[in-house]
């Protein structure tokens, strides 16, 4: 794949994502900022890396399939959640408001995202990063369509997970304090039911040397789970629609775990031979 370039630099869409904070500034006004300021704006898809985006319900594996994909393709991996967490272990000022929200199971605000995702993204621009694979953003038809105005999103992949299956894999996730690795201590064996078909994934299980430093996220408690959820749906679901109409959308349905699912996504995506070639060579 060859190398491409980003759209705009991340210090342009830095400013276009702090003046869309007022809760009354419309986006078309925010594009109409930014549009003045590049009146040669445009997005050839020859002179820039692809950007992606990864949609799915809180737990389903996001994160775990777009990191997969930024270390075989070469391009970050960009996680609202992660920049979430990271902001809530600072003790940075929005340290308190966060840990409100999160233990609560409800959405973070538009303005907070957008800060740190702006943060993040002037971080890369100064490692000369291209392109992105996104991961919990956009979660609102608001975000989407400031994003969709700023630049252009190549694919949308949304993994579907069964509901049940779900919840006791989020019950399941452990973090090491130590190194901050993620793993999973359930063992899922889900039985076929109501025309859905049956579903077993083993758990991640940490080294020796994370075992026992094992801790549970503050949010990962049943009730908050099934909060995240129904969030999700009544929230962030509409989006799947917004890039279903832009004919961006992939829908997957993951069959498994890892094992099964990771081969059948590369061939979804007509990256099963690309992984091929480029372990040939490394």
């Amino acid at each position: 794949m060859a190398a491409l370039t980003r759209l705009l630099k991340p210090s342009s869409i830095s400013s276009l994502f702090t003046r869309s904070l007022s809760t009354t500034t419309t986006t078309a006004a925010v594009i109409s900022d930014i549009e003045s300021e590049h009146p040669n704006f445009s997005d050839p898809k020859s002179s820039r890396n692809f950007q992606w985006v990864f949609l799915g319900c809180p737990g389903v594996g996001k994160g775990t399939y777009a990191s997969r994909l930024s270390n075989l393709l070469g391009v970050p991996h960009i996680a609202t959640g992660d920049l979430v967490r990271e902001e809530l272990s600072s003790a940075g000022p929005l340290s308190h408001q966060l840990a409100e929200i999160v233990n609560q199971g409800k959405l973070v605000s538009d303005e907070i995202i957008f800060n740190l995702l702006s943060k993040r993204l002037e971080v890369g621009e100064s490692k000369g990063e291209s392109g992105f694979i996104l991961d919990g953003f956009p979660r609102t038809i608001r975000q989407a369509e400031i994003l969709d105005e700023v630049t252009e999103i190549d694919l949308v992949v949304n993994l579907k997970l069964r509901e049940d299956v779900l919840v006791e894999k989020c019950l399941g996730r452990r973090i090491c304090s130590q190194c901050g690795k993620g793993f999973n201590v359930a063992s899922i064996n889900a039985k076929a039911e109501n025309g859905r078909p049956g579903m077993s994934m083993d758990p991640l299980l940490p080294p020796q040397h994370c075992a026992s430093k094992l801790i549970t996220r503050a949010d990962d408690t049943e009730q908050v789970v099934k909060e995240r959820l129904r969030v999700y749906y009544e929230k962030s679901q509409p989006v799947e629609d917004f890039y279903k109409s832009q004919g961006k959308l992939m829908e997957f349905d993951l069959p498994g775990g890892i094992p099964e699912s990771w081969p059948k996504l590369l061939e979804a995506l007509n990256l099963d031979d690309y992984e091929v070639k480029r372990s040939a060579v490394a």
